[in-house]
């Protein structure tokens, strides 16, 4: 059996792939600034400058809206965690440390803007979200699979974050249809543009580690999509929130299947590929396996959400008549 690599290996193997796929982001990226995207007419002190603090009818968003606006945005503001991940699973020379670099400073414009939305526009209860974000940075985002060793680190971090760029992108496009604003929607299009292209540099690199590294990867690529959660996780009224954005499909568990795992793993060739070990073997079946339940779970949850839309809509009419 052929003997795992090394963080350092790994690392060493991929540095030519990394600074292929740094130069390609650099050259697809677009410059963009936050302050283009924000309506600051709309703003005016708060109490604390002698103006009018929040309150609940000021803001213009619905329910599902703020439960996404909130948790889109506090996902976000825990940067810091990320780049820790990002920054000890991977190396601080050469292409490594240049995007290690690059993408905390693109990811940190997301929560800047969205905030600066929010607070203008009065979107949202501040003061509630400020106590969020303390909660939420306090308590700080883990990856859900912990390893015992290095290299296997480094590809799990490698597949989460290819996973979560594209599952953020699904979000953030959907909260911006449920805004009912053009310059909220124009704006988390503008981040979703970033979240894929983040998607494809971490999908490009671990699509390199399958053909050095087939079982190992491979190994990685399961564990994360078994295991997997979105990044907000933790994070105050995570579940009521996450629930009620699955209920109303900005994001539920087919668009987490058909439009973030399978496609990712086709990219891959998962299941066509034909360089795995009887181990490696083992592992596709594993996941094959997993897919398979999830798809019976799709089905399963959207007859409950039916039912429950159905519910909702007949009580509605039932008070309006």
């Amino acid at each position: 059996m052929a003997r795992d690599l090394t963080q350092l290996e790994l690392l060493s193997e991929l540095q030519p792939v990394a600074e292929e796929n740094v130069n390609r982001h650099l050259s697809m990226a677009k410059e963009w600034h936050p302050h283009d995207y924000v309506p600051w007419d709309e703003g005016r002190n708060f109490a604390a400058l002698g103006g009018e603090d929040w309150t609940p009818e000021q803001s213009r968003l619905d329910e599902v809206a703020k439960a996404a606006m909130i948790t889109n945005l506090l996902t976000e503001d825990n940067l810091p965690s990320y780049h820790r991940e990002i920054a000890e699973n991977f190396s601080q020379d050469g292409a490594w440390g240049t995007w290690v670099g690059r993408w905390t400073a693109e990811e940190n414009r997301h929560g800047i803007v969205m905030r600066d939305y929010l607070v203008v526009t009065r979107g949202v209860d501040p003061v509630a979200l400020e106590q969020a974000r303390m909660e939420h940075m306090t308590n700080g985002f883990a990856s859900a699979v912990a390893t015992d060793t290095d290299a296997i680190g480094f590809l799990h971090s490698v597949a989460y974050v290819t996973f979560q760029e594209l599952a953020t992108r699904v979000s953030h496009r959907n909260t911006g249809k449920v805004c009912n604003d053009p310059i909220a929607d124009r704006m988390l299009q503008r981040i979703a543009a970033d979240e894929n292209l983040h998607m494809i540099f971490y999908r490009n690199l671990c699509g390199a580690g399958l053909d050095i590294a087939p079982d190992q990867t491979l190994k990685a690529i399961s564990d994360i999509v078994q295991n997997f959660q979105m990044p907000g996780a933790g994070m105050p009224n995570f579940r009521r929130n996450g629930a009620m954005m699955a209920k109303h499909g900005i994001y539920d568990l087919r668009q987490h299947l058909e439009d973030v795992v399978m496609p990712v793993l086709r990219k891959w060739n998962i299941f066509e590929r034909t360089d795995f070990t009887a181990e490696g073997e083992q592992t596709r079946e594993s996941l094959a396996a997993f897919i398979e339940k999830l798809e019976g779970q799709v089905l399963k949850f959207e007859e409950q959400r039916d039912r429950m839309l159905a519910r909702e809509a007949a009580k509605r009419e039932q008070q309006a008549s």
